[in-house]
């Protein structure tokens, strides 16, 4: 198979949909791999790293997109790269259909076949290919957010782990999955005072069970949730619904009930965001005050760290990237039924429910897009 590897155009974003060792193993498994000229600069491979491994290296996206059947990618198609996909191409990335109608759009009228990293599940009901980046804005999250406290930044004023006798920094996690947990280490290992919610009793009994005595836990029903929200100088909105737009769980009307200068970090920001206020900043301008509360709502996290992120996200996704080589999109798909559940757009139909459903848009069953 093609393998077509673009440099990301959207606005700060440093990752790259291959590494050097992911075009190596391709190449092993008698596939051909094109990459953009410095696709890989911003997380530290160079055009001679790629060629080494194997790879063509082309001047243009243009050319790129051309000559590929497959597109790998990290983000979804910005409007320039939508343009040039095609049908009978697999476009291979992360997507968010939930709360961008226009992508959607594009992509249906392309045909092409659009496999998303976000809705890929395994035998545990989780989201390998979405897991590495959950793990990586969780970590950032408290980090970004301590960031966002800061006076000169609109903030409270308040240090995540205090000083002797100055009480530390109250922390709300509103979700207990992946990046919540991760926020909750992060921020308990910065000193503050953490509190995970949750509607799910078997996962708190889990954070509990493991991370007892590190952070608190409380059940997320409606009124827990805004009276430790009254009570925190960071939110950090960690909710996921796979595939589906973000639940809102603070109302703009709510924010006058928090302290003025509190930080809103809103992970939940690709699938639309859980707070009513929210809206995607870039890492260029990543912070906005609503009603006297800072808002960090960046839609890429984790291209801040863009290294970690590309090293991460290749480790996850080679398996199923090889597959798809290997094997054609199809054979693949039928095959795993749980890389099947990652396609979401095939010949101009939509096959995710939660996406249809967000949108208001008809859906196949994906099973029976492999019989067009």
């Amino acid at each position: 198979m093609k393998i077509g590897c673009p440099k990301e155009i959207k606005p700060q974003e440093f990752r790259v949909g291959m590494t050097p060792n992911a075009v190596r193993e391709a190449v092993a498994h008698g596939h051909s791999v094109t990459v953009e000229s410095k696709a890989g600069l911003g997380a530290g491979f160079s055009d001679s790293d790629y060629a080494a491994a194997g790879a063509t290296i082309l001047a243009t996206a243009e050319e790129v997109f051309a000559g590929a059947e497959m597109i790998v990618k990290v983000k979804e198609p910005q409007p320039a790269e939508r343009a040039r996909l095609r049908e009978g191409q697999v476009l291979f990335t992360y997507l968010h259909l939930a709360p961008d109608p226009e992508q959607t759009h594009d992509l249906l009228k392309s045909g092409v076949t659009a496999i998303a990293y976000e809705t890929v599940t395994d035998d545990r009901g989780g989201l390998p290919l979405l897991a590495p980046m959950s793990e990586v804005a969780g970590r950032l999250a408290p980090q970004v957010g301590a960031w966002t406290l800061q006076k000169a930044n609109g903030g409270r004023g308040v240090l995540m782990g205090g000083v002797p006798g100055v009480l530390p920094a109250k922390v709300l996690v509103i979700g207990g999955g992946v990046v919540g947990t991760h926020a909750a280490k992060i921020s308990a290992g910065m000193g503050a005072d953490v509190t995970v919610i949750d509607r799910s009793v078997n996962r708190l009994r889990y954070l509990d069970d493991v991370f007892g005595g590190q952070f608190k836990n409380a059940y997320a029903d409606a009124a827990t949730t805004i009276e430790l929200a009254r009570q925190a100088d960071m939110i950090i909105g960690a909710v996921l619904i796979p595939g589906a737009a973000a639940p809102k769980l603070i109302s703009r009307a709510q924010l006058k009930e928090l302290k003025p200068g509190a930080a809103l970090v809103d992970v939940a920001i690709d699938q639309g965001g859980c707070f009513e206020t929210s809206r995607a900043t870039t890492h260029q301008d990543p912070i906005y005050e609503v009603d006297g509360i800072m808002h960090y709502c960046v839609a890429n996290m984790p291209g801040a760290v863009a290294r970690t992120s590309t090293l991460a996200l290749g480790n996850a996704t080679m398996p199923f990237l090889l597959a798809l080589a290997d094997k054609g999109w199809k054979r693949a798909c039928a095959e795993d039924w749980h890389l099947l559940a990652g396609l979401n757009t095939h010949a101009g139909k939509l096959t995710y429910a939660a996406v249809g459903a967000a949108l208001g848009l008809p859906v196949i069953p994906a099973a029976e897009a492999l019989k067009i």
